[in-house]
């Protein structure tokens, strides 16, 4: 089986009762908010699924049509739309918005839209901020997708031209309804597909001319330091690359160099045995050259003459080429322990065809190709316009290493959700040029564990390996810690997982999407939701050398809000600056939240469903957080596959785990369960399961006001119930303790140091004015104040 044998599902037909049509239009009302609008000078119109395009075929939304000889009105709750029936124009086409900027909500074909962004082809060299494409995302509640130029899918999976100077629009016009216009969009170019369990670990990726003997050491290493990883990274040297130069560049190849790597598939094994996926890196522009081990084979499929050591041309658009592609050069290294392709750059933007993006084919049939291995389909590339979210994962490109970079990565990655695109790779760390910063290392490896998938990743230079042990001893902790969080955090990710794929819920969402109506939202790029029950607000700054902390600016959304690793309570309905030493980062967990983790095995890579679990839980609201796992790379997603498990907290009862309902088969047969009440004032549990009492050590961290509780094995199918005695109770900020650990780490006098501390200890949150006649640097009294007016 390979690619050229799969499709994607797709259901292209619209309902009849939503179309309007006449000689040369038709237009088509999806939902009541999104239309699709065609103008055909020959009255041919496209019904097969396209490029970007698979579903058209929404429930019948309800609207109503006023009709003259000479013009169409269309109306419905969220739109009205009047068209004079022919080509389309800017005098005869006219859409009113409810729902968006009151004066701004008004569009004539061919408006500009002013939309908040999408998501871009690649980050190669940026260095900062560059230009997006849209996404379906406005502040004035309208913007378009325009399908007009895109190849239509053939019934056998091929691509074909559509008619030229057919209009092919999709207008949405959801105003402020953010999440559901990107949820729409996903139905109508097709769902995120699930990712595999193992892809949520770190990956360990450098462009350098690594031996077998130097790979294996290395990870025998990060197992000796206890860093994990689940994904092995092996860029272009795998392959011959010192190539003689009457075959061109070494750049493209598929033979291995056996120099490097005597015996790939033992290497391989070796991987996988330490519970890794690899995957190698392919540019594939150049074709297949007469020194490559599988070009005698190719040639002969291809009828070249293998004497003749005539190239094998790269041409995407041949469909017999493809297939040899796969089935010569793919696959027997797939068969030899290859798990996925990770697709680079180099074979440009035109292909024979005209308006075909080669990008996009290789994208399309390396995806499907992937299900041979009848494990879930993957691939590694680029962004190729609106629809890639169905060809996860996203490779964004080889960045430089600057602090610009660096904080121009969490609004890119947040702004992608705005297109469907939520699965963003980046090179963490940065790819190449730049300077040396342990510093920025340091907040980088954070950014990249609350990101969507966590890749360091550099270029072939000697001083620019990503390894922990090659930064200062402050960097070093904090990358290896923070690499054992993102292991850590496998199962409140998969859950995540699960909603992005079912319910068209990216892992990373901009503030703006919850609260539109907030102007501070807006003024928070930078900050984002990470999952239901984190906001994270990465530091992208140096840190100031007064306080030696680093800022970010963050919105906090009403209600309370905890500081997901020192538990300090914040009360939201706020902008504030949230100050950090370097080993910390701004994470915030609502009230009531549920994390579920996972404490690290042993076998530290090892991703499958634990046997240990953690549970990091917040007072001041009632939740339930259903956790869900499966066997985390079946093919299918099927709803048989999957098993549940219920947490729920309620303040003045309890903390209550279900039995795990489903598929049960795919969990260990016990669990232990060690529950992190952060933020609480102590008290007396009651542990249960089944009605009786349970073995578990019960232990309270006064200084992080955590009270931790940690059960014996109990079977998955039981349920455990965590009795307060008291009820759960949240505690009040250790203010002074705070300030302390600010001033202790401040470059400023003793005797200033002391006076600001003694200041706090007489007036704690009423300090403030008295703070503001000491004329403390301004870092320092920020960051004073950011406590002392926490809640």
């Amino acid at each position: 089986m390979n690619g050229m044998n799969e499709k994607l599902d797709a259901r292209p037909m619209a309902a009849k009762e939503s179309m309007i049509q006449g000689k040369n239009y038709r237009i088509t009302v999806l939902t009541e908010a999104l239309l699709r609008l065609e103008y055909s000078r020959e009255g041919v119109f496209e019904d097969r699924a396209t490029q970007t395009v698979l579903n058209r075929d929404f429930p019948v939304p309800a609207f109503k049509v006023s009709e003259t000889a000479e013009e169409l009105k269309l109306f419905t709750s969220a739109l009205e739309m009047t068209y004079n029936k022919r080509e389309f124009a800017p005098n005869g086409l006219f859409i009113k918005v409810t729902g968006g900027r009151s004066n701004e909500t008004n569009w004539h074909y061919g408006d500009p839209v002013k939309d908040l962004g999408g998501t871009a082809r690649t980050l190669d060299e940026a260095d900062g901020a560059i230009p997006l494409e849209s996404g379906v995302v406005s502040r004035n509640g309208f913007s378009i997708v325009d399908d007009s130029s895109s190849m239509a899918i053939t019934e056998d999976g091929w691509v074909e031209v559509r008619p030229k100077d057919s209009i092919d629009f999709y207008f949405f016009g959801y105003g402020h309804r953010y999440q559901e216009a990107v949820k729409d969009l996903y139905y109508l170019c097709g769902k995120t597909p699930l990712l595999p369990r193992w892809v949520f670990g770190n990956w360990w990726s450098r462009y350098h001319r690594y031996t077998e003997k130097e790979y294996k050491e290395l990870m025998e290493r990060f197992e000796q330091e206890r860093i994990p990883f689940s994904v092995a990274v092996v860029d272009m040297d795998w392959h011959l690359v010192d190539i003689d130069p009457k075959y061109g560049s070494g750049w493209t190849g598929y033979t291995w160099n056996r120099d490097f790597f005597p015996d790939p598939g033992e290497f391989m094994d070796w991987l996988h045995g330490r519970n890794m996926k690899i995957t190698l890196n392919v540019h594939p522009a150049d074709g297949v050259r007469a020194y490559e081990e599988a070009y005698e084979r190719v040639a002969k499929r291809m009828g070249i003459n293998p004497d003749s050591q005539e190239p094998v041309q790269f041409d995407v658009t041949d469909r017999h080429f493809l297939e040899v592609y796969f089935e010569e050069l793919h696959h027997p290294l797939e068969d030899e322990g290859v798990d996925f392709w990770w697709l680079d750059w180099q074979q440009g933007t035109v292909t024979k065809i005209p308006g075909l993006d080669p990008l996009w084919m290789l994208n399309h049939f390396h995806y499907l190709d992937s299900a041979r291995r009848g494990k879930r389909r993957l691939t590694f590339s680029r962004y190729a316009g609106i629809g890639s979210h169905r060809y996860p994962i996203g490779f964004s490109g080889d960045t430089v290493i600057t602090w610009d970079s660096l904080r121009f990565q969490p609004y890119f990655t947040a702004t992608a959700s705005n297109a469907g695109y939520g699965w963003w790779s980046h090179d963490i760390g940065g790819h190449m040029h730049g300077v040396r910063d342990d510093e920025m290392t340091a907040r980088w490896v954070q950014l990249g564990v609350f990101s969507p998938l966590n890749r360091l990743h550099s270029t072939d230079n000697p001083f620019n390996g990503k390894e922990p042990w090659k930064y200062n001893k402050i960097t070093q902790s904090v990358m290896e810690e923070f690499l054992r969080l993102r292991h850590k955090m496998v199962p409140y990710l998969y859950t995540m997982n699960r909603y992005a794929s079912r319910e068209g819920q990216p892992l990373v969402r901009p503030m703006y999407w919850l609260e539109p109506e907030r102007e501070e939202t807006y003024d928070v790029p930078n900050e984002y939701y990470f999952g239901t029950e984190l906001i994270a607000a990465p530091i992208t700054d140096p840190a100031d050398p007064c306080t030696c902390m680093g800022c970010a600016k963050a919105w906090l959304p009403k209600g309370t809000w905890f500081d997901f690793f020192t538990g300090r309570r914040y009360e939201g309905g706020r902008l504030l600056s949230v100050w950090r030493s370097v080993e910390e980062m701004p994470v915030f967990a609502r009230a009531g939240a549920i994390v579920p983790m996972q404490e690290l095995p042993e076998q530290m890579n090892d991703l499958s469903n634990p046997e240990k679990m953690e549970i990091y839980v917040f007072p001041g609201a009632d939740n339930c957080f259903t956790l869900w796992e499966d066997e985390g790379d079946s093919l299918e997603d099927a709803d048989e596959n999957w098993v549940c498990t219920k947490l729920t907290l309620k303040n003045k009862e309890g903390f209550f785990v279900s039995a795990a309902q489903g598929n049960i088969s795919v969990l260990p047969e016990k669990r232990t369960w060690t529950l992190h009440f952060r933020g609480v004032e102590n008290t007396t549990v009651k542990v249960q399961a089944e009605g009786l009492n349970v073995a578990a050590e019960q232990s309270y961290d006064a200084a992080a006001c955590t009270l931790t509780v940690r059960t014996a094995e109990i079977p998955v199918t039981s349920a455990l119930e965590v009795q307060f005695e008291e009820g759960l109770l949240t505690a009040e900020n250790h203010m002074t303790q705070f300030v302390y650990e600010i001033l202790e780490r401040a470059q400023i006098a003793y005797d200033l140091k002391e006076a600001v501390l003694k200041t706090v200890e007489e007036l704690g949150k009423k300090a403030v004015p008295a703070l503001f006649a000491m004329e403390l640097d301004e870092a320092l009294l920020c960051a004073v104040t950011e406590v002392l007016t926490a809640c």
